[in-house]
């Protein structure tokens, strides 16, 4: 597929770590060149989380490398019935244009809120595709190698109300009524195509008190997104160059439940030994800094310092035939009809291969995780995400050639 995105307006990812997602960030929104040095995090000097204008158009999507902020929400959709091929690449078109005024602050075409819309709130809006669109006549062909749904595992317990989708639309900004907004404008364009079949919102903190960019923590205390891909390992972790879908990615959505009761009652170095890091810092139990990996060979008087089963040993890339993946979490705190309160982690794996990455590597943290006695998948969904697009070019427009 020929590049859709005119040079004059890319916004060129580098290969190095976004904060908020631990070790991966480049350029953001096109307003740094290659050559800017990194800063704290590998996030380059100038650049912040909040108060951030990215740019919609890119060779890639945005908020994929895009700085964490501190609002998200995910939106999922089922296409109706009478959408076939050719309404979807409309509703690709509508997308676009609302993607591209909104990420600049200006109201979408139609907006019954337009005072709503902002500039400089780190909004990001990403699209993805579900198994169901490669379902559709004249699309069957199209769909992306790698990409499955995630076969059964035994420690999950999934949902039906967190499972699937045929469409997904990740949003995410400085504030939740900026997500809010641009989360119900996609769902209106939407309406004549599909509709809504869940919604998942969460928060992540990835600044420290000064507002400088760390790496957030999840709700067990643990800083999450450590040891992240960087640099060319990221690029071949992360984008395909499977045909429409080159300079897209394949997105893993996991809703972890957390059993904060039992995971509190616990003595902090139970904590530390089945995460195989600390939890100050999230420096690895063998020594040195949070960016620093495990040493897998430590031993005190012929054990492990890192116990086998911890979960940083089994989703290390060398207990995986060196398979690597981008992930983000988000923290979610839900209170269901019955008024009971649930809480955990919006788990998101971005990656080339969904095959051939991240179902071998659950699949090694299913038979034998510590953590797995304090966590429970309780919902699942994979998406294709398109690559970037421009203004003469509308997302997934490769998808219908």
């Amino acid at each position: 597929m020929s590049d859709p995105t005119p040079m004059k307006r890319r916004s060129l990812f580098g290969y190095a770590g976004a904060a908020g997602v631990g070790a991966a960030a480049g350029i953001v929104g096109g307003r740094v060149s290659l050559g800017d040095p990194p800063g704290p995090h590998g996030l380059p000097v100038g650049e912040g989380v909040t108060r951030q204008r990215h740019d919609p158009y890119g060779v890639h999507q945005s908020g994929i490398l895009t700085p964490a902020p501190a609002a998200h929400r995910l939106l999922a959709l089922d296409l109706l019935g009478k959408t076939d091929a050719g309404a979807l690449a409309r509703l690709m078109r509508v997308w676009s244009g609302t993607i591209a005024a909104l990420m600049a602050g200006r109201p979408a075409p139609g907006d019954a809120t337009p005072d709503l819309a902002q500039e400089g709130v780190s909004l990001t809006i990403t699209v993805g595709m579900g198994p169901g669109v490669f379902r559709l006549p004249g699309l069957e062909d199209k769909r992306p190698a790698g990409f499955q749904d995630i076969p059964p595992m035994d420690h999950d317990k999934l949902q039906e109300r967190w499972v699937g989708g045929d469409l997904v639309v990740m949003v995410q900004a400085d504030d939740e009524t900026t997500v809010a907004h641009a989360s119900r404008r996609m769902t209106v364009d939407a309406r004549p195509f599909a509709l809504p079949r869940w919604s998942q919102a969460g928060s992540w903190r990835g600044v420290d008190p000064s507002g400088n960019p760390v790496t957030g923590r999840n709700l067990f205390g643990q800083v999450d997104g450590s040891r992240n891909p960087s640099a060319e390992e990221l690029g071949q972790a992360l984008w395909s160059t499977d045909g429409w879908l080159s300079n897209g990615t394949q997105l893993v959505v996991r809703r972890i439940q957390m059993d904060l009761d039992e995971w509190d009652a616990l003595v902090r170095d139970r904590q530390e030994k089945a995460v195989g890091r600390n939890l100050q810092d999230g420096a690895p139990l063998t020594g040195g800094s949070e960016k620093d990996d495990i040493d897998r060979t430590a031993q005190v008087d012929g054990v492990p310092v890192v116990a086998l089963d911890a979960h940083a040993r089994r989703a290390h890339p060398a207990e995986n035939r060196g398979r690597r993946m981008l992930r983000r979490g988000v923290n979610y705190s839900h209170v269901d009809d019955a008024g009971q309160e649930t809480a955990g982690l919006l788990f998101m794996a971005f990656q080339a291969s969904i095959a051939e990455q991240f179902i071998p590597v659950q699949q090694t943290l299913d038979a034998s995780d510590a953590l797995n006695e304090w966590t429970t998948a309780i919902g699942s969904a994979v998406f294709a995400l398109p690559p970037g697009f421009s203004a003469d070019h509308h997302l997934a427009s490769g998808l219908f050639d």
